[in-house]
């Protein structure tokens, strides 16, 4: 860490950096941010920056509020040119959150994170994981029109999402986060960018940086980019499928060439683990009132919506976890993906109540249910209850219920955390029931 920090301190120095942001989010996964001078820095590295957490949201109360931000010397990069000030570059690093003793705060969904990986560290494992992360580009915050007629893949002559698009890549390469690809998604003006695997807390680092910058360059050219999962009515939701594995050392633990899905018994029980918990986790994965309008189930709902159905397969874009398919001689990309989370979740708790369902799946030696083959949504009620595939919470209420009685969620996250997330949910909850929307009044105002 000291020649991170050194590095820093010499980098800082040699290219003029002014100002350096440091980061870190609340428990909801707002990203917050503070700056320091280039002449600070050294004192934030050795003692921490000093604020106030009963001001954040899910980290003190009022009465034991002081809070140490520590800077991560590791996820230094200095912003690209264009950000650069005249008397002076800029820099941005994420921080641990500490309380003023100088241990960790419970509450910090980094540190959060960082204690569920040194969990899978002591059975040997690293967790590396790949989210696609789709958004939608619209006219403005309070006009959800459509800015192009674009479909999946569909390659249209140079226009101003697909600019934004490239530069976008630029920028987050220029900031040292690897772009695998980006795409035209299903409905007009929903876009794709791909950010290439890595572990499970550089991701969730990037996944906040990724959505700041997606935000900054929409803005930059006049439009507004939302990762909320259903803007409206009228448009499909956007996800965040989730590519998941395990390593051992430089071995893939999800694995094993002899096995006809080519998945190890590790592979398997992570698996069954998620399968078996699902619905207790739904409630960080999806964690707002309108990730429910994404996870839609019945009669006329298309599977591009969300797969809701707790099953898995490897070709089923039904299911809610597919084996991708497997490539000879490609070990190392033996993976599973979970279709559920959606792009607003924080990233840190996501990363981390997966990874706790996958290895409670190894550790219990959880079975691995039969393969669903079939298109779960043409199946009538009877036929998935036969066999024994359930669905997804209906709403926020529903998935707050099954986390409020997980053990496994209350260990995950810490009991402030989950403390926190249950209070604020369940109020966000209250608010939206009692909430009279525009289709109520549509509907029975001119009959009632």
């Amino acid at each position: 860490m000291e020649k991170q920090q050194d590095y820093v301190l010499r980098t800082v120095e040699e290219r003029g950096i002014r100002l350096v942001w440091l980061w870190f989010t609340d428990v909801l996964g707002f990203l917050k941010s503070f700056a320091v001078t280039s002449e600070e820095l050294e004192g934030a590295f050795d003692e921490g920056i000093g604020f106030d957490g009963s001001a954040v949201e899910g980290f003190a109360r009022v009465q034991e509020s002081d809070m140490l931000a520590r800077p991560d010397a590791g996820t230094f990069q200095i912003m690209p040119s264009e950000d650069a000030r005249a008397d002076g570059g800029v820099a941005r690093m994420f921080c641990d959150v500490h309380s003023p003793d100088g241990r960790p705060f419970w509450g910090d969904p980094r540190y959060v994170l960082r204690r569920n990986l040194e969990k899978a560290s002591e059975r040997g494992f690293t967790f590396y994981v790949h989210p696609e992360m789709e958004f939608f580009l619209f006219k403005s915050q309070d006009d959800p029109t459509p800015i192009d007629a674009g479909g999946y893949f569909d390659l249209t002559p140079l226009d101003a999402t697909q600019e934004l698009r490239r530069e976008t890549i630029n920028v987050l390469e220029q900031m040292g986060i690897p772009v695998e690809f980006s795409h035209h998604e299903v409905a007009p003006s929903q876009h794709e960018i791909d950010l290439r695997h890595a572990d499970a807390l550089t991701m969730a680092d990037s996944v906040m940086t990724y959505r700041l910058i997606v935000k900054e360059m929409a803005a930059k050219r006049g439009m507004y980019a939302t990762f909320m999962p259903k803007p409206t009515t009228e448009l499909p939701g956007s996800g965040m499928h989730t590519h998941l594995s395990l390593f051992e050392g430089d071995q893939n633990a999800f694995h094993d060439s002899s096995d006809e899905y080519h998945l190890s018994k590790v592979g398997k029980a992570f698996i069954a683990g998620l399968l078996h918990h699902a619905r207790e986790i739904t409630a960080v994965t999806n964690q707002w009132v309108n990730s429910y309008k994404r996870l839609v189930t019945g009669p006329g709902y298309p599977v591009r919506e969300a797969p809701v159905y707790v099953c898995w397969g490897r070709h089923n874009r039904s299911a809610l976890i597919r084996v991708p398919m497997y490539k000879p001689r490609k070990e190392q990309s033996t993976r599973i993906e979970i279709r559920s989370p959606d792009p607003a979740c924080n990233p840190y708790l996501a990363f981390s109540v997966m990874l706790a369902a996958g290895l409670k799946g190894i550790d219990e030696a959880y079975e691995l249910p039969p393969e669903a083959t079939d298109n779960i949504y043409e199946m009538v009620e009877a036929e998935r209850r036969a066999r024994g595939i359930v669905h997804l919470p209906d709403d926020l209420y529903e998935a707050l219920r099954e986390m409020e009685a997980s053990e496994l969620v209350a260990e995950t996250l810490g009991e402030q955390t989950f403390e926190f997330l249950l209070r604020n949910k369940r109020a966000e909850w209250d608010e939206y029931k009692s909430y009279v929307s525009p289709y109520e009044v549509k509907r029975y105002l001119p009959v009632l």
